[in-house]
């Protein structure tokens, strides 16, 4: 018999079927893979099918045989990813407010292509999220990578960087002017790819949002900063902003209830010292950038928290009241 196209491409076609239609718990027999390579033009004796599924083996392919009323069946037994694993990373996918809904099907179908078919079905159920907000820009992926090729390269940057209107459109800040830095990091907060940046005009370490950034090009011209960045922590530039907004470092002394201590650790870390005064409260000393993002955050946890020091911040924390108050009056 003459060999048709295909048939050098058998032991390819007998590894997707274990790929898509096996997995811990579901099997094909030998009749199904002769069936799948006739449906491919492919002919094949069992004999040179075994031959296939020990190469596979030997490559490194977890396949698993178990004989049951006469029947032998097949499967692969574990892949590169579980199933846990992937419903992670699809769940991280779907949740990220910086990729958009269509990137994000499609990132989705990519990782289902890990997964056996019947798997990928309960990856599509994990994943459903009504009403889940995701960015306009998508543009991003190629921000990332540009910012990632000037980090690499090191080099500046230009770019131009926009704002939303109330009319849902972009508007250019500066006028459009472009922004010259030289980035050092990317840094994912608050459900948004930030860049980590330094500005030689001012003298001082930035942040912007990715997905508001456009126009990215390297300049050639080796970043500057790098004195201040062979300290940087990025953790703890992290714990300091709250919602990304920047101000003046300040030393903040808060008073907090016992209950509490669970938020505490989750915004700052283990790391933190915290100082029992009594049998219901306790003391942090924290490093913030100054903000009323900061104020609103301590507001927002009730009664139960306070800022004690300095005064200076004390008093911001009676202002913001005030305005609060008077503004619903």
């Amino acid at each position: 018999m003459g060999r048709v196209p295909n048939q050098k491409m058998k032991t390819m076609y007998i590894m997707q079927l274990f790929l898509d239609k096996t997995d811990e718990t579901h099997y094909i027999t030998m009749v199904e893979i002769l069936k799948h390579l006739k449906n491919n033009d492919i002919s094949a004796e069992r004999k040179s099918i075994y031959a296939d599924i020990d190469a596979l083996k030997l490559y490194g392919f977890d396949i698993q045989g178990f004989q049951e009323k006469g029947t032998y069946f097949y499967h692969m037994v574990s892949r590169k990813f579980e199933l846990a694993e992937l419903k992670i990373l699809v769940d991280s996918v779907q949740s990220s407010k910086f990729i958009t809904e269509r990137k994000s099907n499609q990132l989705i179908k990519k990782i289902e292509s890990f997964a056996s078919d019947f798997e990928a079905k309960e990856l599509q159920r994990q994943v459903f999220v009504a009403g889940r907000i995701k960015t306009m820009n998508e543009s991003i992926y190629y921000n990332v990578d540009n910012l990632h090729a000037a980090i690499n390269a090191n080099s500046q940057i230009t770019f131009q960087y926009f704002q939303w209107t109330v009319d849902k459109k972009t508007q250019l800040k500066k006028d459009g002017a472009l922004y010259k830095l030289s980035p050092w990091a990317l840094m994912w907060d608050a459900e948004n790819y930030y860049m980590i940046a330094y500005d030689s005009k001012e003298e001082k370490i930035k942040h912007f949002r990715v997905d508001k950034m456009l126009h990215i090009t390297l300049t050639n011209e080796a970043r500057d900063g790098k004195e201040h960045f062979e300290k940087f922590d990025m953790a703890v530039y992290a714990k300091k902003m709250f919602g990304m907004y920047g101000g003046t470092e300040v030393k903040v002394k808060m008073k907090c209830n016992n209950n509490l201590v669970g938020v505490i650790l989750d915004r700052f870390g283990k790391e933190i010292s915290i100082i029992p005064i009594d049998s219901e409260h306790f003391t942090i000393n924290i490093d913030v950038e100054m903000s009323r993002q900061f104020l609103a955050w301590v507001i927002g946890l009730g009664c139960g928290a306070q800022v004690i020091g300095p005064e200076s911040v004390v008093e911001q924390m009676r202002e913001e009241g005030r305005r609060v108050l008077e503004q619903y009056q």
